[in-house]
């Protein structure tokens, strides 16, 4: 999907926003925030990672373990002349946090939001915490949608100034039932999503086919699809993605690889 450089278009008149629009190869990259109140460690990894992306995914209390705010280190980020894209997930606030996080986050300067249920709070170091999970990413796209372009809260009463923001969703091509997956990449567009970020790809096989029921409805052209890539360094890591992080598909045949590249190294 590209569109024509038109300012009129524009929902945000973000970085991102106008590099996709232009039909530019993007590459974003995530930041996770410190366990502790240290803007020095934010700026330290945003230092590395500095002019080696586009924008910046901050990551919301990832695996619901406590850490410092992505709207906080968004607008450290933002203070460094790099540009975030703030995540924001549903478990932890009800609506009229939420809302009240989108105002703020634009006020900020932040025009990128990547709406996310979130992790459950069962595998964070706060299992018995409460869940709000009063809404889900898809209700949490249609209410940032309509406090942009209707102006309006989620309770119908107007917003004097709106929240210019460039919405994003993410989609595991790899989570059953797999027929789904699409129809559920459907429903974000319909809520308002501009823009996907996938799940870490490591089934090509799998992302193709996805990929091809994608076209075969039309969506590519309607949503720009970022795909989601990360290394794997170790064999270490390799089991770890493959057991620990919920939504991956980290096949037998890539542990068998590593396993052994690491008896050669011995």
């Amino acid at each position: 999907m590209s569109e024509e450089n038109n300012t009129n278009n524009f929902k945000a008149g973000s970085n991102l926003e106008k590099l996709l629009r232009k039909g530019e190869f993007v590459v974003t990259s995530e930041l996770g925030p410190p366990r502790g109140a240290s803007r020095e460690v934010v700026e330290k990894k945003a230092e590395i990672l500095k002019g080696s992306a586009d924008a910046f995914n901050i990551t919301d209390c990832q695996t619901a373990m406590v850490r410092l705010s992505s709207i906080a280190s968004g607008a450290i980020l933002i203070n460094m002349g790099m540009e975030p894209i703030v995540q924001m997930t549903c478990r932890d606030r009800n609506r009229i946090a939420i809302q009240s996080d989108i105002l703020g986050a634009a006020a900020l300067g932040m025009k990128n939001l990547l709406c996310l249920t979130g992790d459950h709070q069962c595998f964070g170091d706060h299992p018995d915490a409460k869940g709000v999970f009063d809404i889900d990413s898809i209700q949490l796209l249609n209410i940032v949608r309509q406090m942009r372009d209707e102006k309006k809260f989620q309770s119908g009463e107007e917003i004097k100034v709106e929240p210019k923001l460039f919405l994003g969703a993410a989609a595991n091509p790899f989570a059953d039932p797999f027929k789904f997956r699409a129809i559920r990449l459907a429903k974000k567009i319909a809520a308002g999503t501009d823009f996907i970020q996938t799940q870490i790809i490591y089934n090509v096989k799998k992302f193709e086919e996805w990929m091809g029921i994608v076209r075969d409805m039309g969506l590519h052209e309607k949503v720009f699809i970022l795909a989601g890539v990360t290394p794997i360094k170790s064999l270490g890591m390799a089991k770890y993605m493959k057991n620990n992080v919920p939504g991956l598909d980290v096949s037998d045949e890539i542990i068998k690889t590593f396993r052994r590249g690491s008896k050669e190294k011995n």
